[in-house]
């Protein structure tokens, strides 16, 4: 009994670490948190199945498709996106077939990092300038919050982030964006700009709101290519973690199982209208420090996420949150998804002097910053999507003009 309770506690810990990231996503995207915590829990579970409970994963919402979420809802409407997310799941599986049938060294000769990396960056930089709005108080062209108080409340919230990510230790140096929402809500308070009327009206337990799929193959099209980051991320967390707990889970249950298992998180998180989940850094740092390896500590907290999507106090305490706290951790956390590419081109020591290299890379972030759009009729392929097909056509198509460095993402959440 003693056992079972100090393994729930340690799920409590992991879903503590992971939370601030899981419900970020959807309070920046206009998604229901409720149904972040929902298909981050389910498919946590959905994951173990499909690998036979062998890994100590947790699966969280992933930061690679807050750009294209957002552009996606005001393009489409959210049925068409939760559609997108849905089929964005497919992705993995044809990862998992490759991987599968070839090994992965057909994925590292279709995903070097010259591609992986500029798309990364794009990833984090393409919603540079929103995290700049959020943070000045600003919503479509609009001030919604007084300029100095807004910069306020973002340079709280940016400074704590950035202080608990850099000077503490242990178990808090995994919580930093947590620790800034906590502290800039605090601050926010204080000064009276947190309206806490929804927060006394609502429910102490509630069924989330589950959204209706509409089907848009736009939507899904756009969605599609913009899963291929999240999909060599999770290879890299799995080797990560495997690095971690001293067992190869590529080869046991197998990696083509456990890009299915998240293939499938996916897909459920995106059809009850959450983002889709990816692994987690936070958690691998987690299980290295607590050197807790046994898988069931994410059951209970997969089991602890679904429940706390039920209580609907909780909830309205999360969309209470100023947008610039939100703001100030945006600043810090795109330019970070951006850093993580450069670091990806770096340690794989992309040859920037060959002119094959500078053509991919180059074209990928202008396209990209610039909003290059490719629109045939009513299908348009833009941002993260349109950047990936270019990686992956001019990587293939340019001649080979010295050894190229194969390699894969390294355990980051993007």
């Amino acid at each position: 009994m003693f056992q079972q309770l100090k393994t729930a506690v340690s799920g409590a810990q992991i879903l503590f670490v992971a939370f601030g990231a899981l419900v970020l996503v959807p309070l920046l995207t206009g998604l229901n948190p409720a149904m972040a915590l929902l298909g981050a829990g389910v498919g946590t579970l959905v994951f173990q199945l499909c690998t036979g409970r062998q890994v100590p994963i947790f699966l969280g919402s992933s930061f690679a498709f807050i750009g294209p979420i957002i552009y996606s809802m005001q393009t489409w409407g959210q049925g068409a996106t939760m559609f997108g997310l849905f089929c964005a799941g497919f992705m993995y599986f044809v990862f998992a077939a490759i991987v599968r049938w070839r090994g992965m060294a057909m994925v590292n000769r279709l995903l070097p990092p010259v591609v992986i990396g500029p798309v990364i960056m794009i990833i984090g930089l393409s919603v540079a300038s929103a995290a700049s709005n959020m943070a000045m108080g600003r919503a479509g062209g609009n001030q919604i919050m007084p300029y100095e108080t807004s910069l306020l409340l973002a340079a709280v919230s940016l400074a704590t982030t950035i202080v608990v990510s850099i000077f503490a230790r242990g178990m808090f140096k995994l919580v930093p964006i947590l620790a800034g929402v906590t502290v800039g809500y605090i601050v926010a308070a204080f000064i009276g700009v947190v309206d806490f009327d929804k927060l006394a009206n609502a429910p102490w337990f509630v069924v989330p709101a589950f959204g209706s799929m509409e089907v848009n193959w736009a939507a899904a099209l756009f969605m599609l290519p913009v899963a291929i980051a999240p999909s060599i991320e999770h290879i890299g967390g799995v080797m990560a973690i495997g690095g971690v707990t001293g067992k190869d889970y590529t080869k046991t249950p197998g990696l083509h199982r456990t890009l299915a298992g998240d293939g499938l998180g996916v897909c459920i998180a995106g059809a009850i209208g959450g983002p889709p989940v990816t692994t987690y850094a936070e958690v691998t740092g987690a299980v290295m420090i607590t050197r807790n390896f046994n898988p069931v500590v994410m059951t209970w907290a997969a089991v602890f996420a679904i429940c706390m999507a039920f209580f609907g106090k909780f909830n309205a305490l999360l969309q209470s949150i100023p947008m610039p706290v939100m703001g100030g951790i945006m600043v810090l956390l795109f330019g970070t998804i951006a850093s993580i590419g450069l670091k990806t081109l770096i340690e794989a020591k992309v040859d920037l002097m060959e002119p094959r290299n500078l053509v991919i890379i180059s074209v990928v972030l202008t396209s990209g910053i610039g909003g290059l759009e490719l629109s045939f009729g009513s299908f348009s392929l833009v941002g993260v999507g349109l950047c990936s097909v270019l990686a992956i056509v001019l990587n293939l198509i340019l001649p080979q003009q010295a050894a190229s460095h194969d390699g894969i993402v390294e355990g980051q959440d993007v």
